[in-house]
């Protein structure tokens, strides 16, 4: 067998693509799900949110083996948090503007651009260079 016959498991174009919009979806859930906990059960909810969204970009770049992987489930999770940011006229809005808040943002980013930037691990039975 050549090196280039190694088998992968890669999945075709339209399930690449499913995938994708698969973890937008969960990004927006997870964004808003860790929105919500992060603030009822602080500190805890705060590092249980965080684990979840990192655990949401990891899997993203494992499953589909690309950086895209992490940056569809980012930005459902970005959408998701900016929406949840904005407020409402009247003045109602998830987040209340403490310390909590500014760290499950700026510490989602952060956890999308490590995720982002790992360097992926070889294959088992890929020919090591």
């Amino acid at each position: 067998m050549s090196q280039s016959g190694a088998l992968t498991a890669r999945p075709s174009k339209p399930g690449r693509i499913a995938a994708y919009v698969g973890f937008a979806v969960l990004g927006l859930v997870v964004g808003a799900a860790g929105s919500l906990v992060q603030a009822a059960w602080f500190p805890a909810g705060l590092l249980l949110a965080l684990l979840g969204t990192a655990g949401l970009f990891y899997g993203g770049l494992r499953t589909t083996g690309t950086q895209l992987g992490v940056v569809a489930p980012a930005a459902g999770w970005i959408v998701s948090v900016l929406l949840l940011s904005a407020g409402r006229p009247e003045g109602d809005g998830v987040f209340a503007g403490g310390l909590g808040e500014i760290v499950f943002l700026l510490g989602g980013t952060v956890l999308a651009v490590m995720c982002a930037t790992i360097s992926r691990l070889p294959q088992p039975g890929a020919p090591s260079a």
